[in-house]
């Protein structure tokens, strides 16, 4: 480097550097600004508006805002960011169970974004001073980024109690062309594209001194890598005709009924059905109420139901066995009964059950909140996800079992699964709910990650049949009785989305977090060496 001389003393000094706009993090202002446009354009990614591409730009966003910043700010920032997100992404909740609890989860997942902005804080502050020049810019960093993201998102899916995993990246993109990459990476590996997209974006923008064509040739190779990707080919082996029921039954966890009532509307709306030849039939979650396998008329009832279509019947209801009780499919076969039950290996915390009653009881009991959690539903670790039907393997998933990755890639590898099943119960969100929405774009999501069409069927909606490829063959409007009745294709070939998923999930988040302990570490160790 020259020196230049200082007429005053003589002596050669270096010349002060010169700051990129690279270099200098957003004025304060600013960051706060970037962290709560963010997190409020973020939730229009999502059903019900599904503006898709805003995913890019809203993570990108927030990713500028953590730039440059001290630990403590950048938990404030990203827990905006998170906060503002969920608050108006998860407003469902309120209908039946008022402010506190959307504000309760919502400070809750924002908390998970926090610790996440100071991760991906510091690793802005290693990466650009650790990997400098364009390798280092342009793919390092943002994979750098992506994978904390990434981590983030996997903690907060699966912990505490098996986590909230609402509100995913990836859960944005079911009626975009990326939804095909999740045939071949998961849900968290599509995810992680998004969120590196948006690290190249803000890397874009930021390096302004490189080439416009070099930054306009990156951006185009990085947006044909991610669209163009075809989905894996799933072979055909056969399929099956599956008739699907919603009974436009209101009656939730929360609602009041008339015992009969949920079982009658079914069967009334099954009607629409008569005469057709069915392989399968599938009502929704709770559909027969409580305690169908121990009470003779509803039994007798779904065996009537069975015999007119001589064909197998799946139906929700609750079960019990001693103390415990289970929220439960059973498979009722002409004739012979229940002759198989799952039971929900994933139930929703603060919801079917409360975690840690001892504790929390007190707390809910005094904000007037615990008659909503009268009984716990307990869960069965060792219940298959998985009947045998007509000859068919079906994979079952009750309510939110679908958000669940594990789950997924158990019915298809362990159980041999060719067709999803997903009986679920949205009564409680109320009509027009963007929850239903929400959770659909999720049945679509897995269904293109597995490579099986899904039977996703609701007491009230929204309910549809859709194909291995996300394409709904049929839907149902909300709050209206109906039935549905499609030739769905099986298929036994296993996507590297599911066969490989776990192993992709683990590489990105632990490999990212031994990335930025590597970084960390090499900078500690470069300032000793600068103080000794």
């Amino acid at each position: 480097m020259s020196v230049r001389s200082n007429p005053l003393s003589g002596a050669g000094v270096r010349p002060r550097a010169t700051r990129t706009r690279a270099g200098q993090p957003l004025p304060t202002a600013f960051a706060w600004a970037a962290a709560i446009a963010g997190g409020a354009i973020m939730p229009f990614a999502f059903q019900p508006f599904d503006w898709w591409p805003l995913i890019v730009p809203a993570v990108a966003l927030s990713l500028l805002s953590l730039r440059g910043r001290r630990l403590g700010t950048a938990f404030g920032l990203g827990f905006v960011t998170g906060f503002l997100f969920f608050l108006l992404h998860i407003q469902w909740i309120t209908v039946y169970l008022g402010p506190v609890p959307l504000v309760a989860l919502t400070a809750w997942m924002a908390v998970w974004w926090g610790l996440g902005g100071m991760l991906l804080a510091l690793a802005w502050r290693w990466g650009e001073a650790r990997l400098p020049g364009a390798v280092g810019s342009f793919l390092a960093v943002p994979l750098l980024l992506a994978g904390l993201w990434t981590l983030r998102e996997s903690l907060a899916s699966t912990v505490p109690w098996g986590g909230f995993a609402w509100g995913r990246l990836a859960h944005s993109q079911a009626s975009s062309p990326l939804a095909d990459t999740t045939s071949w990476v998961g849900l968290t590996g599509l995810t992680f594209l998004l969120a590196a997209a948006a690290a190249l974006v803000v890397q874009l923008v930021l390096h302004h001194r490189t080439m416009l064509r070099r930054r306009l040739t990156i951006g185009a190779v990085a947006l044909i890598v991610l669209v163009a990707i075809p989905a894996f080919p799933v072979a055909q082996t056969g399929s099956l005709r599956v008739g699907a029921v919603q009974g436009d039954s209101e009656a939730g966890l929360l609602a009041p009924y008339t015992p009969g009532e949920i079982l009658q509307q079914h069967v009334d709306a099954t009607r629409e059905l008569s005469g057709e030849e069915l392989d399968l039939l599938v009502w929704p979650e709770n559909a027969a109420e409580f305690y169908a396998d121990e009470t003779a008329a509803t039994m007798a009832a779904l065996d009537r139901v069975a015999t007119e279509f001589d064909a197998p019947l799946i139906v929700g209801t609750v079960t019990r066995e001693g103390d415990d009780t289970y929220n439960s499919l059973l498979q009722i076969e002409p004739g012979e009964g229940a002759v198989a039950e799952y039971r929900k290996r994933h139930p929703v915390p603060f919801a079917e059950y409360l975690p840690q009653r001892e504790f929390f009881a007190p707390i809910l009991d005094a904000l007037g909140f615990l008659e909503l959690i009268p009984r716990d539903f307990s869960i069965d670790p060792t219940s298959d996800n998985a009947f045998d039907v007509a000859g068919t393997i079906a994979g079952v998933a009750i309510c939110f079992d679908i958000i669940d990755d594990y789950q997924a890639r158990e019915m298809v590898l362990e159980h041999g699964a060719e067709i999803i099943l997903a009986p679920t119960n949205n009564a409680d969100f109320g009509e027009g709910s963007a929850e239903n929405v929400q959770q659909l774009a999720i049945a679509q999501l897995r269904a293109v990650e597995a490579g099986r069409a899904v039977v996703n069927i609701s007491t009230v909606g929204t309910s549809a049949m859709i194909s291995p490829d996300g394409t709904m063959l049929d839907r149902l409007p909300q709050y209206a009785p109906g039935a549905m009745l499609e030739a769905l294709p099986l298929s036994t070939t296993v996507t590297p989305g599911i066969r490989l998923g776990a192993w992709i999930d683990w590489a990105l988040c632990i490999g990212s977090a031994l990335a930025l302990a590597g970084l960390g570490a090499a900078t500690a160790l470069q300032r000793r060496r600068a103080d000794a």
